[in-house]
Parts: C-alpha cells; sequence; structure tokens
C-alpha cells in the first residue's frame, strides 16, 4: 500500500479544490465537493461536482464520466465519501462497484449520520488515504460547510465597505459610490459563492438594495446570475414595505422577525443556510461582532476620507483596547484604487471569546 500521496495525486487534489469552487453556494446543505478519478495508469478519466441537494454527489458524477476507466483506479475526493443513504445512496457503495482500488481524500466528513466511508472502504479491502490538502481544502470551497456541520450555524462572512477613515455613509446618510466598479463587481463574486446574504431593516430602508448577484455584460450592461442566494431580513418591527427591491422576483427573500443573531443563525442553519454572507448596517455587525458570530471579515477599503457619518461598526460591546478583536489577515490585494482586506477574528486568547462557540 503507497501510504503517502503520489505527485499525481497532489496534482488531482489541488485540481479538485479548484473544481469545488464552481459549486460553492449551490449545493447546501451538501458539501460543495468535487472528485477526480485517475485510471490506473495515473491518467484523468473523469471528474465531477456535487449537484444541488437531492442530486448525484461529486464521486458518482465522476465515475459516471470515466466509465470503464475507474476499474483498477483511484478516486481523489475533497471530503471523505459518504457512507449514509439519504436522498442518493452512500458514494462508497458506487466506488466499490466501479471498482475503485485507491481511495485519496481531503477532510475528514465531520457529520456523524455520513461518516464512516473511509472504515466501510477498507473493510472493503480499498486503499484509502485521508488528510491529502486538507489544508488546502479547508482554505477553499469547503470550509465554509466543515464550519457549519461542526457549529450548527452558518459561517458568517461580514462584508463591508469604507473610507480609510472607517466610514460607511457620509453625513448626510449617502453611501453610493465608497467603493469602485472593480470592488462592486468583486462583491457579486462573493455573493455568488454563499447561500444567503443578510441584512437588516435600516439597510433596507436606507439604501433599497436588490442584494442580488449580477453580471458585466461586455457592453456595461448587468444580468442576473442563474444562481442567487437566499435574500434574509432582520425586521422584528415589521418596517419594510412589500415594494422594497428585496421583495423583487429575482430571488427569494425570508423575512426574520427577530434582533438576535444566534436565533436567525439557527433558524438559517435549519433551513439549509451553510454560509451566510453579512452586508448589514453597523448596528447588526455590532450585533454579531459581540455575539461571537463573524467568521470572516471581507473589507474593501477606498482611498477616500470623509472626516464625518455612520462608521462601519458599532455597539459592539467593546469598551476598552485590551478587548479588541484581532484579525488573522489572510489576503490584501488591490482592486483598482481600493484595498480589499480578508482576515478571520481570534476572539480572545484561546480563541473562544464572549459569545463564541467552543
Amino acid at each position: 500500500m503507497i501510504n503517502q500521496a503520489t505527485d499525481v495525486e497532489l496534482t488531482a487534489m489541488r485540481h479538485a479544490a479548484e473544481l469545488a469552487g464552481t459549486v460553492a453556494g449551490r449545493t447546501s446543505p451538501n458539501p460543495p465537493v468535487a472528485a477526480v478519478i485517475l485510471a490506473a495508469d495515473g491518467r484523468l478519466v473523469g471528474q465531477g461536482v456535487t449537484q444541488r441537494h437531492g442530486f448525484e454527489h461529486a464521486e458518482v458524477m465522476a465515475l459516471a464520466a470515466a466509465g470503464e476507466d475507474a476499474r483498477g483506479g483511484t478516486a481523489v475526493v475533497t471530503l471523505e465519501p459518504c457512507n449514509h443513504t439519504g436522498q442518493t445512496g452512500p458514494c462508497t457503495e458506487a466506488l466499490l462497484a466501479a471498482g475503485i482500488a485507491r481511495v485519496v481524500y481531503a477532510a475528514d466528513d465531520p457529520n456523524p449520520v455520513a461518516a464512516g466511508g473511509a472504515e466501510r472502504l477498507r473493510r472493503a479491502g480499498v486503499q484509502v488515504l485521508g488528510g491529502v490538502e486538507v489544508g488546502l481544502v479547508s482554505e477553499a470551497a469547503l470550509g465554509p460547510w466543515l464550519h457549519a456541520v461542526v457549529h450548527a450555524r452558518p459561517f458568517v462572512t461580514w462584508k463591508f465597505a469604507a473610507t480609510l477613515d472607517g466610514r460607511a455613509a457620509a453625513a448626510d446618510g449617502s453611501s453610493r459610490w465608497i467603493s469602485n466598479a472593480i470592488s462592486r463587481a468583486d462583491v457579486h463574486r462573493l455573493r455568488d459563492r454563499v447561500d444567503a446574504v443578510l441584512v437588516g431593516s435600516g439597510t433596507v430602508l436606507a439604501d433599497d438594495p436588490q442584494l442580488t448577484v449580477r453580471i458585466e455584460q461586455p457592453d456595461g450592461t448587468q444580468v442576473l446570475s442563474e444562481h442567487q442566494p437566499l435574500r434574509v431580513l432582520l425586521d422584528r418591527r415589521h418596517r419594510v414595505g412589500k415594494d422594497a427591491l428585496i421583495f423583487n422576483d429575482a430571488a427569494e427573500t425570508l423575512v426574520l422577525d427577530t434582533a438576535v443573531p444566534r436565533f436567525a443563525c439557527k433558524a438559517l442553519f435549519d433551513r439549509g443556510v451553510r454560509h451566510l454572507l453579512l452586508e448589514g448596517g453597523p448596528t447588526l455587525a455590532g450585533a454579531f461582532l459581540e455575539a461571537g458570530l463573524i467568521d470572516e471579515v471581507v473589507a474593501y477599503l477606498a482611498p477616500k476620507l470623509l472626516g464625518a457619518g455612520s462608521s462601519v461598526l458599532e455597539d459592539a460591546g467593546i469598551t476598552t483596547m485590551s478587548d479588541a478583536v484581532s484579525l488573522e489577515v489572510t489576503q490584501v490585494s488591490q482592486l483598482g484604487s481600493d484595498l480589499k482586506v480578508v482576515g478571520r477574528p481570534a476572539f480572545g486568547e484561546a480563541g473562544t471569546g464572549r459569545g463564541r462557540d467552543s
């Protein structure tokens, strides 16, 4: 038995990690998984990604593409093959029926209902190697799903645009446009990878956003993407009228009459949301941060100064510098004149702070 991944398998896993990104936001509550089938001689003979909920998983798609070339070959998968029957059959049985001799996977499945696939394959005589490029895969499309399953709530990405002095709007309330067109296009790509986008009633009343994914055409016009995340409105006092753009027919909208982020996250997780994009105003962002419910920050910083106006974050329960939430910066890039900064909050010295999931 080869107890480490070959160069060909490593290349296949990196390809699978990229391939899984094409279905991010489209498979929940199932994970966005990709599989690559290598023939016995190392040729790539099939690949596949998980389809929308209730349809085929990545392994089944890849095996169908490989056909008889799969027999005696290797399956390279970003997640441990499932071992349970839900709306589809176990991927382990599909791999065994296809005659796969070796399975290489990245992340163990944290879902106790579906876990155990690796052991099932080993008992059947298949060579199994796990943990291959797990860091890469966990930082890619699969990461939010893994986090959501472990913590029983969606992975929350907070997105905001601000001036360099931290203003989200001018003193007169105007906020269009702080960021440039390149940054705004990047936001649409971010929305395209999530299951749901959440705002509060204040944001809708102030800006009347559509919260849709739109793709810019060569002539400068925009068209709606085929994939539209669920639009979520927190409106405890029912202040938003039905004529707001968030209620148009471009995408589905869910209204939650609560101001408690934890209740909202629980309701969305139960609905199948695994990756949530928070686009609300400073008060809502502060509530999520105080509750320890922000897992990633994506900031678009414009080279502008306002000197007055609303800040990007308020009422987070932080009163002293020692309580400041530090970010591990994972990406800094320039989008035209804007800067994009991506970071992961560290809540407390042990990584768990006030309200944080343990």
